[in-house]
């Protein structure tokens, strides 16, 4: 190892010594000498003889402190007082100590006294090859459509060397085959790249995959080597591949660009159409990861962004292998190189002054209405001092440029709605065009006034009012609202009522509204079995220039009280009043039929089932009363000593929850029987069976009815209360309800047979003109010639 260093120091490139003239009380002498040592020596190897090559007394050097006293990494060597000699002190790996820089060289500086002298000693650690060529994978794969054209290249991965110099990579060399050859490049940065070329046409349906070896030779004695699998995939179809305007693009970048500063665009166009066409860009495979850390690329728009610092004293120029692949299957590439040259800077902010002309801005502004004057001035001078401004996004102002350099009108772009966004705070920036730009930012606060551009709305129509009869005059009934999206006086709702023409109206001044609260009073009592059901409508109006309105239909659905008495049919004397006498011979058997009480009332439901009771009579023991029917009959047959005049007095209640009733008085004579009362009575037998037939019917259907009706109103209860807690909406169930049949009277005049309803019509009846609305005829199976009336309940 002696010898050869010896041999280096024979062959070191130059020595040159130079002297310094007298300094103060001494003499001060400078020199710099040159060494050359290879890397990986044994620590200890002599590097030189610096006292003789400096021209120095090795007896000397002690008493004259000789000496190293700073250099780069001057822990590498140290000096031997006693002889002069510069040896290797630690372990040198040239590609750790000068990071695979070409040309590696470390100074040190030494100094002796007495008199004081300062020599230079410069030493170039010369690379040894230590290292094989390495490529970043063992297997590479490349997709390549079988109508490649030949003579296209494929960039493969470089292999790296961490030698320098002839112990670097030298050349490549790819296995045979019958369809690729090899060429190699050399790229900005020394390296040596190679490229997969072409040379016969490809057809995927003979061969789909086609296996070569790459081997990296560096030029090391014994060379040493490296290698790379490569797997070509043949591929179908797309036919153009993307072409670069540019095969190689050079601009230049100044130091210190900021963050996101747009560097340039890559554009490529594909002849082809469709996705086949669409082109996206990536990085070429071999791009350094120092770059991807500096330059962000959008795959889309081709546009290259600065993503870290640019530093011109750490590397003034960048060289990116940008590939442009489009959308086809298979897809198709090219290669676009860019070289970016980095120069040096702008240092001054644009200033924004702002002229508001109003901070409020009306929703029904136009469109480019001038909001805001804007000025920006920039110390800078030419291409630094001009200025670009933009606004933030997602918002309806724009700047428009003035004639003047770096002035622009702030005007609306889109119209405006207070509705939806009330106010802005609006940042406008101001980016000069200096390299790296600086920036500056201002924010305008804007409030949208409000016009009258929205209705009052109601939260539903139409809207639905359950109210009780015989009501309160002058009481609240209903409460109307409506909600307006605008604001201040335009948002001020007066509620009226639509009145004039037709019933409907004519109801509808019954009512009153308060145009402030819309509450509603009824001004009269509503009668049910007058009017069951009606509508009107309520104008709700803005207070706004000019005003905007809207109506919604409110639907009164009128609910039964128990407020009528009942009316009593059978018996009437002359007079009008309750009273009849019936006559019956003394001879009739218990269960004879005297007559039957027969009443009505106008009221519907419960309120309008009426039950029979015996208030007063004579003889309990003789006469019974059916408590349904109103059938007075005979529980026994008579005596001779029973009276032959008896007095019953018949109460007639309805089942409200205050019941209402009325009495009927019946005088039963006794007479001693005769023929005609015998033949009478064979008559009466028939129509008692047929009577007794009819009313059995009218009970259960009655009976069914009053089932299904409570089973309707509880489950009108149960809903309603689901949805409100107005409990008087419980017992109606669509707008065309008007009450359930809960009772019917029958009764015959002349040759007609009448049945007497609640509100609510039976199915297949007609109503009788000019008879009471709740009269119906019913159709007679059997025509009877006698004027008698027949009552059922």
């Amino acid at each position: 190892m002696e010898a050869r260093g010896q041999r280096r120091r024979r062959e070191r490139w130059w020595i040159f010594l130079c002297f310094s003239l007298p300094v103060c009380f001494g003499q001060r002498v400078s020199a710099q000498i040159r060494y050359s040592v290879p890397e990986e020596v044994k620590v200890g190897s002599v590097v030189g003889n610096c006292a003789k090559d400096l021209g120095l007394d090795a007896t000397t050097l002690v008493d004259r402190l000789f000496r190293i006293v700073s250099g780069s990494n001057d822990a590498l060597f140290q000096v031997n007082q006693n002889n002069g000699i510069l040896y290797v002190d630690k372990h040198i790996d040239r590609e750790e100590v000068c990071d695979g820089n070409s040309a590696c060289l470390i100074n040190l500086k030494i100094v002796v006294e007495k008199p004081l002298e300062v020599h230079y000693v410069e030493v170039e650690i010369t690379d040894v090859n230590d290292h094989s060529p390495s490529f970043q994978d063992k297997d590479f794969g490349i997709e390549v459509a079988e109508n490649t054209v030949t003579g296209t290249r494929f960039e493969l991965q470089t292999a790296r060397d961490l030698d320098v110099g002839a112990n670097s990579v030298r050349h490549y060399h790819l296995s045979k085959n019958a369809h690729f050859d090899l060429e190699i490049k050399d790229s900005v940065y020394g390296d040596k790249t190679p490229f997969l070329i072409l040379q016969k046409p490809l057809d995927r349906e003979i061969t789909e995959k086609h296996r070569l070896r790459l081997t990296a030779v560096d030029g090391g004695n014994p060379p040493k080597s490296g290698m790379l699998n490569i797997t070509v995939f043949v591929l179908d179809v797309n036919d153009n591949r993307p072409i670069c305007s540019s095969d190689t693009l050079t601009i230049t970048l100044r130091e210190n660009a900021i963050i996101d500063t747009v560097v340039t665009i890559i554009n490529a166009s594909d002849a082809d159409s469709g996705l086949n066409s669409e082109v996206e860009y990536t990085y070429g495979r071999n791009t350094k990861p120092k770059i991807r850390e500096i330059f962000r690329l959008d795959r889309a728009t081709g546009e290259i962004r600065v993503k870290g610092l640019i530093d011109f004293e750490e590397n003034d120029i960048y060289s990116l292998m940008i590939r442009a692949s489009d959308k086809g299957l298979p897809p198709l590439n090219s290669d676009c190189q860019l070289i970016i040259k980095v120069e040096d800077v702008n240092d001054n902010h644009p200033v924004i002054q702002i002229t508001s002309l109003s901070n409020v801005v009306s929703e029904d502004a136009n469109i480019g209405t001038v909001i805001s004057l804007i000025s920006v001035n920039d110390k800078d001078s030419g291409i630094n001092g001009k200025v670009v401004c933009r606004l933030s996004d997602n918002v309806p102002f724009e700047l428009k440029p003035s004639v003047q350099d770096n002035m622009y009108s702030l005007v609306t772009k889109e119209r405006l709605d207070r509705e939806l966004v009330s106010e802005y705070d609006i940042k406008i920036t101001a980016t000069d065009l200096g390299n790296p730009s600086l920036s500056a930012y201002k924010t305008i606060f804007f409030r949208v006034s409000d016009v009258n551009d929205n209705i009052p709305e109601f939260s539903s129509n139409p809207l639905e009012l359950y109210l009780t009869e015989n009501n309160s005059p002058g009481a609240s009934i209903f409460s109307v609202s409506a909600l307006d999206k605008d604001i201040n006086e335009n948002a001020v709702i007066t509620y009226h009522i639509i009145r004039g023409g037709g019933l409907q109206n004519d109801m509808a001044s019954a009512m009153n509204i308060n145009s402030e609260t819309g509450v509603i009073h009824a001004l009269k009592s509503f009668d049910f079995e007058t009017v069951k059901t009606f509508q009107f409508h309520v104008l709700a109006t803005d207070s706004g220039s000019p005003s905007l309105s809207s109506n919604v239909t409110v639907n009164v659905f009128i609910l039964d009280q128990n407020d009528n008495v009942p009316v009593i049919l059978y018996p009437v004397s002359a007079n009008g009043s309750a009273e009849g006498v019936e006559e019956i011979p003394r001879n009739v058997n218990a269960g004879h039929l005297v007559t039957k009480v027969r009443a009505y009332d106008a009221d519907i439901g419960y309120n309008g089932w009426l039950l029979f009771s015996l208030q007063e009579v004579s003889d309990h023991s003789l006469f019974g009363l059916d408590r349904y029917t109103g059938q007075i009959r005979t529980l026994r047959s008579f005596t001779e000593t029973d009276e032959a005049q008896h007095k019953l007095i018949i109460l007639v209640k309805d089942n409200g929850n205050v019941s209402l009733s009325a009495t009927a008085t019946v005088i039963v004579k006794v007479v001693e029987p005769k023929e005609a009362f015998a033949a009478s009575d064979v008559k009466n037998t028939v129509k008692d069976e047929e009577e007794n037939n009819m009313t059995f019917y009218l009970i259960i259907t009655l009976g069914s009815v009053s089932v299904l009706f409570v089973i309707s109103i509880i489950v009108l209860i149960v809903m309603q209360c689901s949805k409100s807690t107005d409990c008087s909406s419980k017992y109606l169930q669509d707008t065309n309800y008007d009450g359930t049949l809960c009772h019917s009277i029958q009764y015959r005049s002349g040759d007609k047979r009448y049945m007497l309803v609640g509100p609510r019509m039976s199915i297949g009846s007609t109503i009788v003109p000019g008879s009471n609305g709740n009269t119906l005829v019913i159709p007679d199976r059997r025509r009877r010639d006698s004027g008698e009336v027949r009552i059922a309940d």
